[in-house]
């Protein structure tokens, strides 16, 4: 690793090493690189003479993490984390290939550029910067890669915070990924969201048992039609919107700047100003159910005697108790529903200092920015730190195109980064790392 390069140079480089390290996670405890990711994770932090461990459940499976002591004692210590591994790939959707980190239209393109090894490569080429040049933080930063986070963190976060608790003592927030991008109004107020809570996880499913028998009988007790029938029922349920606060704080923030008021009767009028976020803000107005996955019968003249669906839910901080609950009724008492994942929602604080920080931070990089707090539709490694009382943040700044659709490049075709995006990253993040 060159070490005379400089934190632009060097965030640029880590994020393309990291993209050309094949870490698809294909869920099923079947996973390509993610302790060749953690190796190469390791080489920067011996050249900065941090300790750190290499853990997991096997050798493939792989986290890495690390504790940077603070000066000052009396003050918890912070998490900074990432994750290692990627979504799979379509390889015929892609125009170009997706773990060789091409350089084109200004751009690194590939798996991970976005979700989330921009973000690894920004913490890291921070680290080094400051690390080699003397500089110690007042908090104690607990540092960790995880492996497994697209499958869940069963592998990952879970088994890390389940199994190395010590490292996460005396924390009190975490700093994460999907938070602190740009996204600029239709009249050119830029807003920089920073993720301060995230709906919870239900991924169910759902199983209607009938007769099986001849297709060309008439038979009242098929099984797909009893789960179709409540597929179609979930499907057509319009769960009622309830405003929390970190929503209601980026309504209010969009109304104001289009001259408007917000009006929690029709959030929507709102929502619709954000443009290509409006899917994404729309989704945390309500709880959420989509059927994902469909599996009955082995042959076409035969009716199956189980059908079973997959559905991921999504639920609002506080529906916990009841989400489940809510789903059986809406099924109905021929489905069988089983949970079998569920995590926490997350909601944290915005007035706080460790977000001072993250806007004083990006007032220095962008003094146009105008900084809102925002609810994630989906879930990160967060959900594992709460086990300890830590509060997430979501933070990997990008100040982003006006024409670009960030958010459909989580999971989607074409993942990309633009480049001048990525150094104002590692810029923001270095002088947000420098205040801890």
């Amino acid at each position: 690793m060159n070490n005379s390069i400089n934190l632009e140079e060097r965030v640029v480089n880590y994020c393309q090493d990291l993209i050309r390290i094949d870490t698809t996670n294909f869920g099923n405890n079947e996973s390509n690189g993610e302790f060749k990711a953690a190796e190469y994770i390791a080489e920067i932090l011996k050249s900065l003479n941090i300790e750190y461990q290499i853990i997991g459940p096997d050798t493939k499976r792989s986290s890495i993490i690390a504790r940077l002591p603070g000066s000052d004692h009396s003050l918890p210590g912070i998490v900074l984390h990432g994750h290692l591994d990627v979504v799979p790939v379509e390889k015929d959707k892609w125009s170009k290939p997706a773990f060789e980190a091409i350089i084109d239209q200004d751009m690194i393109w590939g798996r991970g550029a976005v979700d989330m090894k921009n973000g690894n490569a920004m913490i890291l080429a921070s680290l080094f910067e400051l690390v080699k040049s003397g500089w110690r933080p007042k908090r104690s930063i607990t540092l960790v890669f995880f492996a497994d986070e697209e499958a869940g963190g069963g592998l990952g976060s879970h088994f890390v915070t389940k199994n190395y608790s010590e490292y996460f003592d005396n924390c009190t927030e975490a700093v994460g990924e999907v938070g602190g991008f740009s996204h600029t109004l239709s009249n050119g107020v830029r807003l920089y969201l920073i993720e301060t809570a995230q709906k919870g996880i239900a991924w169910m499913k759902l199983s209607a048992t009938g007769n099986a028998g001849h297709g060309s009988m008439i038979n009242n007790e098929n099984a797909i039609s009893k789960l179709s029938k409540a597929i179609t029922n979930l499907s057509n349920h319009k769960f009622p919107v309830t405003i929390k606060d970190s929503v209601r704080a980026l309504l209010e923030e969009t109304a104001s700047a289009h001259g408007t008021k917000f009006d929690e009767k029709d959030p929507e009028k709102i929502v619709a100003l954000l443009g290509t976020l409006t899917k994404l803000v729309s989704a945390t107005l309500a709880n959420t159910a989509n059927p994902t996955m469909l599996n009955a019968g082995y042959k076409v003249n035969v009716i199956p005697g189980e059908a079973i669906a997959h559905v991921d839910g999504r639920f609002l901080p506080g529906n916990s108790d009841t989400f489940l609950a809510d789903i059986k009724k809406i099924v109905g008492d021929e489905i069988t529903v089983e949970a079998e994942t569920f995590d926490v929602a997350l909601e944290a604080p915005f007035d706080t200092n460790i977000v001072h920080l993250m806007t004083e931070s990006l007032a220095a990089e962008d003094p146009a920015a105008r900084v809102v707090p925002y609810m994630l539709s989906g879930g990160t490694d967060a959900k594992a730190l709460s086990k300890f009382g830590i509060k997430g943040y979501g933070f990997t700044p990008l100040l982003l195109p006006n024409d670009l659709d960030f958010t459909s490049l989580f999971h989607g075709h074409d993942e990309r980064v633009p480049i001048s995006s990525l150094k104002f990253g590692a810029r923001t993040m270095h002088r947000f790392i420098k205040a801890l």
